[in-house]
C-alpha cells in the first residue's frame, strides 16, 4: 500500500468527540494527528466520505471543532481528513504537532 498523506503525523492521546452529519455524536481517542488529518480510535464503525465535526479537548485552552471526512476504516477506528479549519484550531494543531514532533 503507497503512503498518500501530504503531512507527518504524530502520536498522541487526546480526547475527541465526533458528530456525524447523520447519527448520534460519540466519543473517540485519537490516536495520532497532522495539519491533514487524524485517526480516532473508536469501536463505533463510520463509513467512507461520512462526514463529521470533531471536537478536540486538551489541546488548546478552549475546545477545538474541525469539520472532517473519513478517508479510511479499521476494525478499532477510522481515519479523517480534515476540511476547511479555521485560524484557531489550525493554530492549536500546528502548536500540538510541533510540541510532539521535538
Amino acid at each position: 500500500m503507497t503512503e498518500q498523506r501530504k503531512h507527518h503525523r504524530v502520536p498522541v492521546r487526546l480526547q475527541v468527540t465526533c458528530i456525524p452529519k447523520e447519527g448520534e455524536a460519540f466519543d473517540g481517542s485519537v490516536k495520532d494527528i497532522s495539519l491533514g488529518g487524524m485517526f480516532v480510535e473508536t469501536e463505533r464503525q463510520l463509513a467512507f466520505g461520512c462526514i463529521l465535526t470533531l471536537v478536540l479537548r486538551g489541546v488548546a485552552t478552549r475546545e477545538v471543532s474541525v469539520p472532517a471526512v473519513v478517508r479510511w476504516a479499521h476494525p478499532n477506528g477510522f481515519g479523517v481528513q480534515f476540511g476547511l479549519v479555521g485560524a484557531y484550531a489550525t493554530h492549536a494543531i500546528v502548536d500540538l504537532v510541533k510540541k510532539t514532533s521535538s
